[in-house]
This record gives structure tokens, sequence and C-alpha cells, in this order.
């Protein structure tokens, strides 16, 4: 068994969306270490062309094209963008997500409503299947969908985001059921509280932390990095068995 053959991506081209900061910009950076093109996109050109710059400093192979997830033309336009430059993508990661507010779920408009769904689910769902005809096509494939616990055990004042992510996993799901005959795998990743920027809310409140401490069995917060080596997991050959899994990285919190 050659281990290290089953974890790289050589030859292959991923998709990595919200990929300017965080945990999409952790994933971009291990994807191209492990030997893929990686396509860095997100809202702000500029911010992806810093990170395309520091793939290539790195010795890395990346490009850049802007995309905002929560618009559906501006979706299919990314799809039609890397089929037309490199034919099919192998991997594709749905990252980018919105929380525009905090609190109950009756204080939550229909305009932020509206925003969370358009960019934590449908946008993913659009995405992928954009990519989909040719993933088939080339019989293989690895969709990772980036959900959160929130899916999984709905968090105080993240009622609908919470949601959005629990609709992202049955999502995965259903993929995973119906592309398995075309030897494409959809899984998701469920991460804990992660110190990104946009979770910062959380990781920097002295008193949500204290609660967060005496409820983790690992008591830290997690990295970028530590989720990215999920990611890595799942792109790779090593994970060729999983399909419609959902992996929590947690530090023990859903326990």
């Amino acid at each position: 068994m050659d281990i290290r053959s089953m974890f790289s991506l050589e030859g292959k081209v991923a998709l990595v969306t919200g990929a300017s900061k965080g945990i999409g910009h952790a994933i971009a950076h291990a994807y191209a270490a492990a030997g893929a093109h990686v396509v860095v996109s997100s809202r702000k050109q500029d911010a992806i062309d810093t990170v395309v710059k520091e793939i290539q400093a790195s010795g890395g192979k990346a490009s850049a094209i802007s995309c905002n997830v929560g618009d559906m033309e501006d979706v299919r336009l990314l799809a039609e963008k890397c089929l037309q430059q490199f034919g099919c993508i192998d991997v594709l990661v749905n990252n980018a997500a919105v929380n525009p507010v905090f609190g109950p779920v009756v204080e939550t408009n229909e305009s932020a409503f509206d925003k969370i769904m358009a960019v934590n689910v449908k946008g993913p769902f659009e995405l992928a299947k954009g990519l989909y005809p040719a993933m088939k096509a080339k019989k293989g494939g690895s969709v990772i969908n980036i959900s959160s616990v929130g899916g999984l055990r709905p968090e105080p004042g993240l009622g609908i985001y919470s949601m959005s992510k629990a609709s992202l996993i049955s999502l995965t799901k259903v993929m995973a059921k119906e592309w398995g005959d075309d030897n494409i795998r959809v899984n998701a990743i469920c991460p804990g509280l992660v110190k990104t920027k946009f979770s910062e809310a959380l990781w920097s409140n002295d008193k949500i932390m204290g609660m967060m401490m005496k409820m983790l069995p690992i008591k830290r917060v997690g990295t970028s990095e530590e989720i990215a080596a999920l990611g890595l997991y799942l792109a790779s050959d090593a994970s060729a068995y999983c399909t419609g899994s959902v992996f929590t990285a947690d530090g023990g919190f859903t326990i």
C-alpha cells in the first residue's frame, strides 16, 4: 500500500468556494500542496488573486475565478468557466457560507432567510449540478460540502443557519445516492468551533467560550488546517469507499 499516492491529488483539478480566508483558504493550500491545480473562488477578485499568488509562491498551481455563490447566474457562470478552462473539475468543495443574523428565529426577516438559503444551500446545489455532467462523463469525482455541527444540533441564535446546514447534509446524502453509479462521491464535513473570521463572534466571547470549554472533551478551538486535513482525505483516493457520510471535526462537541 502506497500511502503517499493514496493522498495525492496530482493531475486533479479542485474548485474551492469561499477560499479567500478561513477553512476554504486552508483547504486550497492543502490541495495545492497535494498536487492539485486549485481553482480559488470567492466574491472579491483581489482577495482570491492574493491566494493564488500565495499558492504559486509555494510551488503550487492555482487559478482565480470570482463568484457570488448567492447569485445563481454567477454560480452557473463559474461552472461554465471551469469546464471551459479545464474540461472537468475532479474535486468540488462547497465551502462558501453566510450567517447575517444572530438571534431567535422569530426575529429573522425574509431577506436574511433567503440570503442564508441561497448561499448555504441553493448555490452548492446549482454548482454541483453544473459540474455533474463532466464528472459523469469522466466516471469520477468528489464533492465535499462544508456543513456545521449546527446542522446536526441547532444552536441558540443560529436557527436558520443551522437549518440551512441541515439541508446541506440532506442534499449531500441525496446526491451521494443518485450519483454513486457514476462513481461520484459526495460527503459532508461538520466543523465545530474553528478559529476563523467567520466565527469570531463566538470564539472572541469569553462567556460563550467558558461554556464551550465545559462541553468540549478536547478543550480548545479547532484550526482551519485541521478541517483541511479531513478535506484532503475526502478529496483523495484514500476515501474511495466513502460517500453520503457526515464527518464531524468538533473536538467532541456533539458527543
